[in-house]
């Protein structure tokens, strides 16, 4: 497969896995009725699944003739991007955790999820825009506005999960509520 199509399947996969994240954070912290256990699972996953991985990719496009050793040989630069990175993502995790924390009984991912990825989208491409220096073009420009745009609009328009009502109380409507 064409590395360039190879690279959009797997951004596709990671906006399914992060496109789920949230919902299934709602229901750990549902379950647990805590805000910090699901974070703490987090934690691990990212720790089994992260050094796995890591090791499996190290491994796998070591090339040939290299020792496993050298394989694993970090520069100081690399060590540094690389926890940076990690320690962003990890922050990333704890302040989403907040996010749906907040909300104490009711956590509303169909609502800050789109807001957490459409930001970074948007801060993903001003992050690019200051690192080379480069002017902003009008597309640029617009489709960050767009992206606000379509953060509003989705998040005040997908279906929310409701608490089922007490018996015989009034049932709680799914739909969004009509703009007046």
């Amino acid at each position: 497969m064409d590395p360039k199509a190879l690279a959009i399947v797997f951004a596709l996969l990671t906006g399914l896995f992060w496109g789920t994240y949230g919902p299934t954070l709602a229901n750990c912290r549902k379950a647990e009725k805590n805000a910090f256990k699901p974070y703490l699972m987090i934690g691990l996953a990212y720790l089994v699944w992260g050094v796995a991985g890591g090791v499996i990719g190290i491994i796998s496009t070591a090339p040939a003739g290299q020792s496993i050793v050298t394989s694993f040989t970090y520069s100081t630069r690399g060590i540094g991007w690389g926890f940076a990175a990690g320690t962003l993502g990890a922050f990333g995790a704890l302040t989403l955790t907040l996010a749906m924390y907040v909300t104490r009984t009711d956590p509303i991912p169909q609502v800050v999820l789109p807001i957490v990825f459409g930001t970074a989208v948007a801060v993903s491409a001003i992050a690019s825009v200051v690192i080379t220096g480069e002017k902003p073009n009008m597309a640029l420009i617009l489709g960050i506005i767009g992206m606000a745009v379509c953060i509003v609009i989705v998040a005040s328009n997908a279906p929310a999960e409701h608490t089922p009502p007490p018996k015989g109380g009034p049932a709680l409507s799914t739909q969004p509520k009509p703009h007046t």
